[in-house]
């Protein structure tokens, strides 16, 4: 499973149809606008007094056509050398005893390496992996360095076929993300955003549409580093050293049992794209551009 997990999350989901090209043509929402309410709050449920280290107001796109989740993929703003580094936390809700036999699903070291060079960064967790790490899920999220975004709960898929993960329905896809929203409460992370990844990346108009009450923006990549399985840093770093461009958003992933080269990837690729001009930013400053 943890297979399906990891390489659907680097993959995509094939060609858009016109309703997910319409939505990913949204403009940003302006900031803190009724389209951006307090990250995991419930829909007209007033926002939460700000905490210490939580991001003010993150922006988000607004809806697609028939009130589609917009899609985000790359900043429009094309011209200003910023990159996201974006790293997929993932667990599946039924990986607990693979966890609990001496698995590891987390990526401390990575995390650590992002602090050491600065690199601000956007987490895509699951609730799971928070329920499995609650310290380090608290640990990010408190740590203005990082926001986390919502990756679902169970990194069970929206729209299937998918990776062969196993399918949701629209009800259970609309409950999933408020779960995971609530597990990240309950870690004690207050760096959250209102910003969504479909697990494996796939999507189509009936997952936008159960996730419409959500009022969050979806965000997919441009750039796909193929650290899920690799074995070699070198090939990963190369692989998204050729493919970032200005506003690029890059998919990487902090599971060591299954990504467990990315940590030596960033400690090249970070140094390089700064000498080629890059400034590193999360994926709310590039939405907000």
């Amino acid at each position: 499973m943890l297979g399906a997990v990891l390489a659907g999350c680097g993959g995509g989901a094939g060609a858009p149809d016109a309703g997910r090209e319409a939505a990913r043509m949204g403009t940003p929402a302006a900031p803190g606008s009724a389209s951006a309410p307090a990250a995991g709050s419930p829909a007209g449920s007033p926002a939460a007094a700000p905490q210490a280290g939580a991001p003010a107001k993150p922006p988000t796109m607004a809806p697609g056509p028939g009130g589609l989740t917009p899609v985000f993929e790359r900043a429009k703003q094309q011209t200003d050398k910023t990159v996201a580094l974006t790293f997929d936390a993932d667990m599946t809700s039924d990986q607990g005893p693979r966890a609990e036999g001496g698995e590891h699903f987390d990526n401390p070291a990575l995390i650590s390496t992002l602090r050491t060079l600065k690199v601000p960064s956007t987490i895509f967790m699951t609730g799971r992996w928070a329920e499995e790490y609650p310290d380090q899920a608290k640990s990010i999220g408190t740590d203005p360095n990082f926001e986390i975004a919502n990756h679902s709960y169970s990194h069970h898929a929206f729209k299937s076929p998918c990776y062969g993960l196993p399918a949701l329905d629209a009800a259970a896809a609309r409950a999933d993300v408020d779960r995971a929203f609530a597990a990240f409460r309950q870690a004690g992370a207050v760096n959250t955003v209102p910003y969504f990844r479909f697990p494996g990346g796939c999507y189509d108009d009936q997952a936008l549409r159960a996730l419409s009450t959500a009022k969050v923006t979806a965000v997919q990549w441009d750039v796909v580093s193929g650290d899920a399985f690799a074995k070699d840093p070198v090939a990963v770093a190369e692989q998204v050293l050729a493919g970032v461009k200005p506003g690029s958003v890059v998919v990487m992933h902090c599971t060591r049992s299954a990504a467990p080269v990315t940590e030596e990837a960033v400690q090249q690729i970070v140094p390089e794209l700064r000498k080629r001009g890059y400034r590193f930013v999360k994926v709310s400053e590039l939405i907000g551009k």
